[in-house]
């Protein structure tokens, strides 16, 4: 199993949990600024709970580099300015799971970070439309989602590399990822259940035993007692996308929990 592996493990293992989110949100539509604000305050209340967390679980040797891309108080200034300029007045949110995400190991720390990493490519689509419906820039309520900007993609790919070298080979490191990144993702999906439409049921129950991507069941054998294997997947979910090694155009950039049906490697993700 390469270290590389581990990469499309965790989003396979994500793919519901992605797509769960993504239609609660539904952050591609135009939507009121009270709904915005909303959603603005769940990521804040999230980001205060969570971010101390993972600092406080990441290495020394990492904390530096985690503070360098923060992006909790973006979403504090937003609230800010949406309270102070736009007269809305977010209703206070907490979420009470956030402290009790189990961050025991740095793979685990890893899985978490890859769902809140991931999710600032989604604002490189999101933070245009804000400013075309609701008028929001950088600085003035959208300032969450446009996050470093042009730096995104090359943040991205920089924590690509380092959880590739740190969770290693290891197939159980992998696991605890792939577990932590669902674990995170329940508790934003429990967070901004009221937001969902009435078409999708609200609540999310995350199943007692955890269904692992084929590939770590056949790497762990029986040592998981709790590994469950899961439903055939279609052959795209086996035929995962690689990078592209073709030279033709090195912009293209993959993505993390895509699942388009054209077989690019690139994919919104609006989260």
């Amino acid at each position: 199993m390469s270290s590389e592996h581990a990469l499309a493990e965790l989003r396979l293992t994500t793919r519901a949990e992605h797509d769960r989110i993504d239609a609660i949100l539904r952050l591609e539509e135009p939507m009121p600024l009270e709904r915005y604000a909303a959603i603005l305050a769940g990521f804040d209340a999230f980001l205060r709970v969570w971010e101390p967390r993972i600092h406080a679980a990441l290495p020394e040797r990492l904390q530096g580099w985690f503070r360098a891309r923060r992006r909790g108080g973006f979403a504090s200034a937003d609230v800010e300015w949406l309270r102070d300029v736009a007269g809305i007045e977010p209703a206070a949110l907490s979420t009470p799971l956030a402290a009790t995400l189990p961050l025991d190991d740095i793979a685990a720390v890893l899985g978490s970070l890859y769902v809140i990493e991931g999710s600032a490519l989604g604002g490189r689509v999101i933070a245009p439309q804000l400013k075309r419906t609701l008028g929001l820039t950088q600085g003035a309520g959208a300032s969450y989602f446009h996050g470093f900007g042009g730096e995104t993609g090359a943040m991205w790919s920089n924590f690509r590399v380092l959880a590739a070298l740190e969770i290693g080979e290891s197939s159980n490191a992998t696991v605890s990822a792939c577990l932590s990144a669902r674990r995170t993702f329940a508790v934003l999906i429990d967070l901004f259940a009221p937001l969902a439409p009435p078409d999708i049921e609200p609540a999310f129950e995350h199943p007692s035993a955890p269904r692992i991507a084929p590939a770590l069941l056949a790497a762990l054998g029986a040592e998981d007692p709790d590994a469950t294997r899961p439903a055939p997947l279609a052959d795209i979910h086996i035929d995962l996308p690689a990078e592209d090694e073709s030279g033709d155009d090195p912009t293209l950039v993959e993505l993390p929990m895509d699942d388009g049906d054209d077989g690019s490697d690139t994919e919104r993700m609006p989260l």
